[in-house]
């Protein structure tokens, strides 16, 4: 069942509950929300977007209240873990798993997401 505001064309990508995709400025990390209600930090880094699920992997501090460094890592504010925004791997611990990432396209000044392949 798809959730009020979602559609399922395009290949299974959804618009977020949140910001446009104005609103995410270049460095910065935000909350937004999959229209299932998963939470996703959003940012934008070489003017390009970027999501990954809201919750650091090591002990589920929200990556949104995070840093967004210029070279790509997000690092959680928590415990220090960094990861590569672009790719969601982990490149410092504690963490030991990867975020869990999503593809984001810009539609109408909408941030749309679907869970990466």
């Amino acid at each position: 069942m798809t959730a009020p505001g979602a559609s399922t064309a395009g290949g299974g990508f959804v618009p977020v509950v949140g910001p446009a995709a104005a609103d995410v400025v270049e460095g910065q990390v935000m909350l937004a929300r999959h229209t299932n209600g998963t939470a996703l930090c959003v940012g934008r880094l070489d003017g390009k977007l970027f999501a990954v699920k809201d919750s650091c992997p090591h002990s589920e501090f929200p990556l949104s209240e995070g840093t967004l460094y210029a070279n790509g890592e997000l690092e959680c504010c928590w415990h220090g873990a960094r990861f590569d925004c672009r790719s969601g791997r982990v490149l410092r611990g504690p963490a030991e798993d990867d975020l869990v990432k999503f593809e984001v396209e810009e539609r109408e000044g909408r941030i749309w997401v679907r869970r990466a392949r």
